[in-house]
């Protein structure tokens, strides 16, 4: 495995998502939401991987 996955990598476009909530309640964004929305992406992609190994699957899917 490389270092791209560490713990500390950002997996969501913080401009985007900034944007996203300016845009759909007029509120602004602090700066630790990326990082919990990263950890909580991080999660889910570790029980995709989890389910997918019990199906003997080598692709995630839904």
């Amino acid at each position: 495995m490389s270092d791209f996955n560490s713990e500390k990598d950002i997996l969501v476009v913080a401009s985007r998502l900034k944007k996203h909530i300016r845009s759909t309640s007029g509120m602004s964004m602090s700066a630790n939401v990326a990082p919990a929305l990263s950890d909580i992406i991080r999660s889910l992609c570790t029980q995709a991987i989890e389910k997918a190994k019990a199906d003997r699957r080598k692709t995630e899917i839904d």
